[in-house]
């Protein structure tokens, strides 16, 4: 299934606004992270998964990348990036992830920012990954932890009566697949995978893992957003670095 929430005009203007507000868990918790995951940009060329109104694109364009393209499936998102963040540097297109096609492209760096749980064939991504990487290219993502989306219920808080938080209910952990959510806008599916398939399937995929982060919030954003305490009872995020260490064919 290839889902295109982004293009439901509810969820959009929604979601827009709330990114748009600059107090959310991407600025304060999975943005910061992913900045300090990345390697080196200079002269890079870039693919950017998932690139949404392009803020990472031009973050990597402006710390030096030699290229960028962005592949978002939301026309809207296109849109908006092209408005936001266009640059000579970049180039967008609008294709699902799972589609696009680059047979005379390579890259040094592959990033994705919060695009992997959309995702329903998690190996044959990271196949393709592996294809348009060069020697040695890195490939940098953050997806929702698994503790998030692990049970199948939306209402993970166990509250007392007072409705305090007591704590996170973790269930159906080992039964990977897909969960249909409510955010905004009913039918929001992502996927749920354990964290040794997110590392297993890039080792068994031609891959190294450098280094694995459960982020926790800044300090600025526990000031703006105090419920990112939270974060220190469960993560919201993972985020992972690879290395290509070998092609896989096919």
């Amino acid at each position: 299934m290839k889902q295109n929430i982004y293009d439901n005009p509810i969820f959009f203007s929604k979601y827009i606004a709330l990114r748009d507000s600059g107090i959310t868990y991407n600025d304060f918790v999975e943005q910061p992270a992913i900045k300090s995951l990345m390697p080196d940009l200079t002269d890079k060329r870039v693919l950017d998964l998932g690139c949404g109104t392009g803020h990472f694109a031009a973050y990597c364009v402006e710390n030096g990348a030699a290229s960028v393209l962005g592949i978002d499936i939301s026309r809207n998102m296109i849109e908006e990036a092209k408005k936001r963040n266009i640059h000579q540097k970049i180039e967008y297109i609008c294709s699902p992830i799972e589609d696009v096609d680059l047979p005379n492209k390579t890259f040094d760096i592959v990033i994705s920012s919060l695009a992997v749980h959309y995702i329903e064939n998690y190996s044959k991504l990271i196949q393709k990954i592996n294809r348009v990487l060069n020697e040695n290219g890195q490939f940098v993502f953050s997806t929702e932890h698994p503790f998030i989306t692990a049970r199948k219920e939306m209402n993970n808080w166990v509250l007392n009566e007072n409705g305090e938080k007591l704590h996170w209910a973790l269930d159906n952990y080992q039964e990977e697949g897909r969960r249909d959510h409510t955010w905004y806008v009913d039918g929001v599916v992502v996927y749920h995978r354990t964290i040794s398939t997110l590392i297993n399937t890039l080792i068994s995929n031609g891959f190294v893992v450098e280094r694995l982060i459960e982020p926790q919030a800044m300090s600025e954003g526990l000031e703006k957003m105090p419920k990112l305490i939270n974060e220190k009872r469960r993560s919201s995020f993972i985020l992972l670095r690879s290395k290509k260490v070998s092609t896989i064919s096919g």
